[in-house]
Formats: structure tokens, sequence, C-alpha cells
């Protein structure tokens, strides 16, 4: 096992690196954060051990992410392959259709994208998503149908289907066998 499982992150030195970095003494980021100054020592020189709640506020206070200052100075890896059994597949109630879910959760807010299975006859409806929301459903088998704001057009093999999704959509197999495609799920922004 590496060491990487074995030791707790260096929670403290990244918390004393950031803090450095903005100009912060530990008076002000105690201020900002509402963790004890003396408690803020202890965490930096890695005396114990923060709870999630107080990497929160820290993370809060210093603009940063609870990801980032876990992870701290460790190097990013340049590679990363989700294998098949990890990921999750979402089976719609009637048996209509499966999503394979193959975007990270900390893309969420920001853009989806799902492997689409939908049996021949199946229906996939959805509620408008956030304004100026669009999707964009590339088939790779089947035949689809796509209906946006009132307009309804076909979808075959190797083509695609860019659409509002801020209103009422659906998606159809309008095809005699299991069609396959990719959906995109790109987010509008709340203002």
């Amino acid at each position: 096992m590496s060491d990487r499982l074995n030791n707790p992150p260096a929670v403290g030195q990244t918390i004393n690196r950031l803090r450095k970095e903005k100009h912060l003494t530990l008076d002000q980021l105690a201020a900002v954060c509402g963790v004890s100054k003396s408690m803020l020592s202890q965490i930096e020189r890695n005396e114990t051990n923060p709870t999630l709640a107080t990497v929160w506020r820290l993370a809060e206070a210093l603009g940063e992410t609870i990801d980032d200052i876990v992870r701290g100075d460790e190097p990013g890896h340049s590679l990363t392959v989700i294998r098949g059994a990890s990921v999750p597949i979402l089976n719609d109630a009637k048996g209509h259709y499966s999503l394979k879910v193959l975007g990270p959760a900390s893309l969420v807010n920001d853009m989806e994208w799902y492997e689409i299975d939908m049996a021949a006859g199946g229906k996939m409806t959805s509620n408008p998503h956030t304004a100026r929301t669009t999707e964009h459903l590339t088939v790779f088998s089947g035949e689809f149908e796509v209906t946006a704001g009132g307009e309804t057009e076909p979808v075959k093999a190797g083509e695609t289907a860019r659409y509002a999704a801020d209103q009422p959509h659906e998606i159809r197999n309008v095809g005699e066998t299991n069609g396959r495609a990719l959906l995109v799920v790109l987010m509008g922004k709340q203002i």
C-alpha cells in the first residue's frame, strides 16, 4: 500500500502555505474562519488533525476547495481511468432506458454526460433545467426523436441534436431495436 494511503494528508502545511500566500496572520485567519488562533497554530504545525467542518471553514476563508486543502502539494494525476464496474448506472423504473454516468461528480454544476441505452419505443421525458441549459444528443445506433420547445426532429446514427433544455424536452427511441447515444448536458448558470 502506498504512503499516501497510510498517512493522513499534511493539511497544516497546506494551510500555512495558503495563509502566507494570502498575506494573512494567524489572528486574521482565525477571525475570518471562526477557528481559534491556538487551534490554527496546532493545525499548521500538524499537531492535530482538523475535523471536516474545520477544514471546510478554512477552505471557505482561504477561497479554496476542501479538495485543494486536503491534497495540498500532492502532484495531480495526469491520467485517471474509471473502470467499467465503477461507472454508476441509473435505470428507468419502467425499463425504458439506462444511463451510464460518465461525467465526474465534481463537474455536476457545469456539465454532465451520459451514455444512453434506450429500448425500442422507450422515452426519457425531462422537466426544464436551469435557464440557458443545453443538451447535445449524439446517436451511435438506432433511431431517436427529440422534442424541445414544441419542435420535434429525428436523429439517426452519426447525427447530433442540440437543443434548449430549459423547457420540457423528451428523447424517444422510434426505431425497432435498442438505441445507444451520448447525452451531454451543459448547465446554465444561476444569476
